[in-house]
């Protein structure tokens, strides 16, 4: 009998996932799946605890849900990507896997490892599946053919490919030949740190991550754009731990938001959210086209010379959520408790430890992947790229954010501040960015910290100190 093998990886979900589709295509081919842990490999790309548990969690739902279409997961342990080649060889050669189907992972290390199982694999027929994506790595490009380096001409040109013509989505495959499964389950489990997470807000199973979609693109989508930068505001979606895991395809989430807002590939209501997608693709797309990114390098040469300090007192308190600057703080304890930042909070705190102390942005890359039940390379890297200015299509090195008008801005009563800060209750609205000047000025003693920057004597600091590297790189490149 022909047996197909499909390799999960971050596509745990059986509806709209390509490789499973491809793979139960035959009706007469026996389809075995398999997962492969590689908790070695996990704590070298900084794994966060709460996405290891989140990732067991849906394990455990995929393997109830293959079950039920009669088709058996195999879990496995290789401690390092390197390793599992060697698993992979050994289950094709134990069931007599005639094809291996998988979807795509782009960063570097995942590439160079799958490119080693095609190798070995010389009797088996390879398959893989741009599934992680809506459209394939290289496909959107300049009149030139080369990646684009800023945002807005690939999302136009993006988007000028959706309309065109849409990728589609896939059902679930239907029950195999045989039937169901009716042999009891073993619970799977890992050896890897996990933390608990609140299902509540990370929805565990395909199900109730599409009820999630569903009721944000009936409900929310239509003030998205009006609500999305406040984090006293539940106006996101929340869904990008689903993507990350694939849990949900970013086709899922296409077609959900076209059918309830149609007018978003026009520029209407939910394209900002479209956006967001789009912005998801870019950083995937790029780094499939540089590398490097998966290597911590910036992509532009020149800020790798910048005179980072190194991390101390500071670093720490900024981790700790323990600046003196409450959004930032706040930002933090929120991250550090749940494994989850709002994006606008996101920017403003990495901002403020590049730019208002001084640290390399891979310091900070390397603790959100730490904590994030949404760590996702490209996207992480990405952003801190961007903040760093460091990146493509980054914000101008000069353009630093004031960490104080920030939480002003985006957080002006102060309400996400006092839900993540306690000891600012006391604290008058109207002084709840700026606790200390009130605090002297009433005489009251607060249990929080003083800033541990002053913000304009930073930001000239930072300057001169992007300057400086700026002006040596120029005088290198013009000696050669």
């Amino acid at each position: 009998m022909t047996t197909h093998l499909v390799w999960f990886r971050t596509d745990l979900r059986v509806h709209d996932n390509l490789a499973l589709t491809a793979a139960c295509r035959q009706q007469d081919a026996s389809v075995l799946a398999l997962y492969i842990a590689t908790p070695a490999q996990w704590r070298q790309h900084q794994m966060a605890p709460r996405q290891a548990a989140f990732l067991v969690s849906h394990l455990n739902a995929l393997q109830q849900a293959l079950a039920e279409r009669g088709i058996p997961l195999l879990v496995k342990t290789a401690n390092t990507y390197a390793d599992s080649v060697t698993v992979i060889e050994e289950v094709c050669a134990a069931h007599d896997v005639s094809a291996l189907f998988y979807n795509y992972q782009y960063e570097i290390n995942e590439r160079q490892r799958d490119a080693a199982v095609e190798r070995a694999l010389e009797n088996v027929t390879c398959q893989g599946f741009d599934d992680s994506v809506l459209l394939a790595p290289g496909s959107v490009t300049t009149g030139n053919h080369e990646m684009y380096k800023v945002f807005t001409p690939f999302k136009n040109a993006f988007l000028r490919r959706l309309r065109d013509d849409l990728p589609a989505c896939h059902h679930a495959p239907a029950v195999r030949e045989g039937g169901a499964l009716n042999r009891a389950l073993s619970p799977v489990t890992v050896d890897y740190p996990q933390q608990p997470f609140d299902a509540d807000a990370f929805p565990v199973n395909e199900q109730h991550a599409l009820a999630r979609l569903r009721h944000f693109c009936q409900h929310a989508l239509a003030r998205y754009d009006a609500d999305r930068d406040f984090p006293a505001i539940d106006g996101t979606s929340r869904l990008s731990v689903c993507l990350t895991l694939g849990v949900l395809s970013p086709r899922q989430c296409l077609h959900r938001l076209l059918k309830t807002h149609p007018e978003a590939l026009e520029g209407g209501t939910g394209a900002a959210w479209l956006n967001e997608l789009i912005w998801r693709e870019f950083y995937r797309h790029l780094i499939t086209r540089y590398p490097q990114l998966c290597k911590h390098q910036p992509f532009i040469d020149w800020t790798d010379r910048v005179a980072w300090k190194t991390p101390d007192a500071a670093f720490t308190a900024w981790q700790n959520g323990e600046t003196g600057f409450p959004i930032i703080d706040a930002a933090m304890r929120q991250m550090n408790a749940t494994g989850w930042m709002h994006n606008r909070l996101r920017m403003i705190v990495a901002s403020f430890l590049v730019k208002d102390l001084l640290i390399d942005w891979r310091e900070g890359e390397r603790y959100f992947m730490s904590q994030l039940i949404d760590g996702d390379l490209a996207a992480n890297n990405g952003g801190w790229q961007w903040a760093a200015s460091t990146g493509t299509d980054a914000a101008p090195y000069f353009r630093i954010f004031n960490p104080t008008t920030q939480g002003e801005k985006f957080d002006k009563a102060g309400e996400f501040i006092r839900r993540w800060i306690p000891e600012l209750a006391v604290v008058p609205t109207a002084a709840i960015h700026t606790p200390w000047q009130w605090a002297d000025k009433s005489q009251v003693i607060l249990d929080y910290p003083r800033p541990t920057v002053d913000h304009k004597q930073a930001r000239e600091a930072t300057l001169a100190a992007y300057d400086a590297a700026r002006k040596g790189w120029l005088s290198v490149v013009a000696d050669d």
